[in-house]
């Protein structure tokens, strides 16, 4: 599913007009009554009637109008204008005009005390925000923010028109205050700010509407950023033919572990296997050999070259170049450390590997102040930080890195010309060429050790699989999130344990084959 910008959005609406004569009045006729339609679904569940409907002066106003409009005849029905009413122009006006026809209550909210207003909202059952659109850049002030304030504490649910008030379309910040709607109307495409935090945690669930653009021009669009979906998973990844064997899914060599950080190792290759790799072998130090076995039976050892230290030691170089050429993809990282002779190393031998490579964790600190080194690589290369390595790879710090996600994924896949995982909450998967990703799975129970791990291992199997590095990333970070709501699901948001998580990539696959996923986005019923 795309997800665009406002301006991209303006331009799709353009391309509208001029390529099916489809007028931007018509289209606020759809928006308004598609709004509509979702009100009466939210109210037949509460079993409430009454309406009141915060409309600004622009195209997200009039949408709220023809809605307005819509439920007029349905039960008591308000609106409430936060411009004067002789700043509202164009179709806005044409459509506050035609309320004057129909049994609506207008007023004014700089008319209104702060009480009356209080009261307006209270004996609502549910209130349409339509005060700010696309082009809003907050933070909201004067009498807005009173309005959205007072609109938060009314206790009545909220719908939001195309995107809650106060947050930022393009980007997802959300200053305060911001809408906090029960759902959202999402008008022919969800935007791309209120599918990242924080702005997301505003929007409740996302409905879809169908406001009359031809699916032929949003297949043509150019927007190079989507929602990875459940249906997207579905297709992307291959069905096992009944002849399969285990040769068929990938030969994933590990590179990882050290003395006091063996667990990663073990992780890493339980998210390979339990994402369906086919053979998994684990190369760690040469003391920690024996521990794999005994933790995770079905994954095969290498034992290495160590340091006093308990970590991979240069002399370990060849053995890591002959391990990746036996194998399909090779994943480096989880719990190398920094020693410096782990550094040397993975700097010296990935210049050497041509197959597909995952590189994560301690495999990307080895590069810090030199992540240019990585776009040299002569395999195909997923790269999966989280915030503080991404600060590192890029030489930013953790909040501008954070401050605009698909921004800093981006600039990391064309520094290091690979795909990219910016781990944490909505995922990012980005590509040198531009293309971006949205993941809405996962939540904060998976925010503990180890479930990067996991994610690195399940990215190696996809990849042995024969995807693609983009889609293999993109379809690794979806189950590896939904794994995680199945796990955070049955075990509570406390205490949730990596391996856990991946025990459950094998049902969220499942799941997605059969259609039982709830990404809190749906079409307008």
């Amino acid at each position: 599913m795309k997800l665009p910008t406002p301006s991209e959005m303006a331009g799709l609406e353009r391309r509208c007009q001029e390529a099916c004569g489809i007028s931007v009045a018509a289209l606020m006729e759809q928006a308004g009554a598609r709004t509509a339609e979702v009100a009466r679904t939210l109210l037949r569940i509460s079993g409430g009637r009454r309406v009141v409907v915060l409309v600004g002066k622009g195209n997200n106003g009039g949408d709220g109008l023809v809605a307005a409009r819509h439920l007029a005849g349905d039960g008591p029905t308000s609106v409430v204008l936060l411009a004067p009413r002789e700043e509202i122009r164009g179709l806005p006006a044409t459509h506050l005009e035609a309320l004057r026809e129909r049994s609506v209550s207008l007023e004014d909210a700089a008319s209104l005390v702060p009480s009356a207003l209080e009261a307006t909202l209270g004996e609502a059952d549910l209130i349409i925000d339509a005060i700010f659109g696309t082009g809003f850049r907050g933070p909201a002030g004067g009498l807005p923010a009173r309005v959205i304030e007072a609109a938060n504490a009314s206790g009545a649910p909220i719908l939001a028109v195309d995107l809650p008030s106060g947050v930022d379309a393009a980007s997802g910040r959300a200053d305060p205050p911001c809408i906090r709607a029960a759902a959202t109307v999402a008008m022919a495409l969800p935007k791309v700010g209120t599918m990242q935090y924080p702005a997301a945690a505003h929007a409740g669930h996302v409905y879809v509407a169908d406001i009359g653009i031809p699916d032929a021009l949003v297949r043509e669009a150019a927007i190079p950023t989507s929602l990875t979906t459940a249906r997207w998973v579905d297709r992307t990844l291959p069905r096992r033919p009944a002849d399969s064997h285990k040769g068929r899914f990938g030969r994933i060599a590990i590179v990882a572990g050290a003395r006091g950080f063996a667990g990663a190792a073990v992780l890493a290759a339980r998210g390979a296997i339990r994402a369906g790799a086919g053979l998994v072998t684990v190369g760690l130090p040469a003391s920690l050999a024996a521990m794999l076995p005994a933790a995770l039976p079905e994954a095969m050892t290498r034992a290495l070259p160590e340091t006093a230290a308990g970590t991979l030691s240069e002399e370990a170089g060849q053995a890591v170049i002959e391990f990746a050429a036996a194998s399909d993809v090779v994943a480096v990282g989880p719990g190398l450390t920094t020693h410096p002779e782990v550094v040397a190393l993975v700097r010296r031998v990935l210049p050497q590997i041509e197959r597909p490579i995952v590189v994560d964790a301690d495999g990307l600190n080895a590069f810090e102040g030199a992540a240019g080194l990585l776009a040299d690589l002569p395999g195909p290369l997923v790269i999966t930080p989280h915030p503080g390595e991404m600060a590192r790879l890029l030489g930013r710090g953790v909040p501008d890195v954070e401050s605009d996600r698909l921004q800093s994924a981006r600039a990391a896949a064309r520094l290091v010309r690979g795909i990219v995982i910016l781990k944490g909450a909505r995922s990012v998967v980005a590509s040198p060429d531009g293309r971006a990703s949205i993941i809405p799975t996962g939540n904060p129970a998976m925010a503990t050790g180890g479930m990067g791990d996991v994610l690195t291992g399940a990215v190696a199997a996809f990849l042995g699989a024969g995807l693609p590095p983009f889609e293999a990333a993109a379809c690794a970070a979806y189950l590896h999130g939904l794994a995680g709501n199945l796990a955070a699901a049955a075990r509570g948001e406390l205490g949730l344990l990596a391996h856990e998580v991946a025990d459950e990539i094998p049902r969220a696959l499942a799941d997605v084959r059969s259609g039982r996923v709830d990404e809190g986005i749906s079409a307008v019923p």
